[in-house]
């Protein structure tokens, strides 16, 4: 199952494919969407819709894994910018028929590094774990989407595990 982990933003959206097979995963790309600052709002949120509708054409993934939202308080304005971009992955996902799976951050961070509160490097290198590389180019976000794509796998094979016990 081809697996696409998206971490949005306005600035960089952050994507990773995996192919997720009897418990392993395979890297199939990662990358990040940076539409230039200069551009207008609407058209870096048409940007991001532009390549992410390309890259799911491409790679023709089942699952697309997001965060679901939150906001601190001191930052509301970050949750609101990221919350756009991250309709429009919602919207893609909608378009391209995937299915859509949310998990709350510290969820993502449990599943991967045993800790709900892991810190980014942690993170970072769980993903290097499973994947059995890490690639210097990618930035966090690309890593956070990976992150996503592979937490999803790991989680919908512990509960097919779980059931099929049952």
């Amino acid at each position: 199952m081809i697996i696409l982990g998206i971490d949005p933003g306005l600035n960089a959206t952050g994507y990773g494919f995996i192919d997720a097979q009897a418990g392993r995963c395979t890297l199939i790309t990662a990358g990040d969407i940076r539409p230039p600052r200069r551009l207008l709002f609407q058209e870096r949120i048409a940007q991001i819709h532009r390549s992410l509708t390309t890259l799911v054409q491409l790679h023709r993934p089942h699952t697309a894994v997001l965060e679901k939202i939150f906001t601190h308080q001191r930052f509301p304005t970050a949750a609101s910018l990221m919350a756009h971009a991250r309709g429009v992955a919602c919207l893609v996902a909608q378009e391209q028929n995937l299915v859509l799976a949310e998990y709350l951050p510290t969820r993502i961070k449990r599943a991967l590094t045993g800790r709900g509160h892991a810190n980014k490097d942690q993170v970072s290198r769980m993903v290097q774990h499973w994947l059995g590389t890490l690639d210097p180019s990618w930035s966090s976000d690309a890593t956070d989407a990976l992150a996503l794509a592979i937490a999803h796998a790991h989680m919908e094979t512990s509960n097919a595990v779980f059931l099929a016990a049952r």
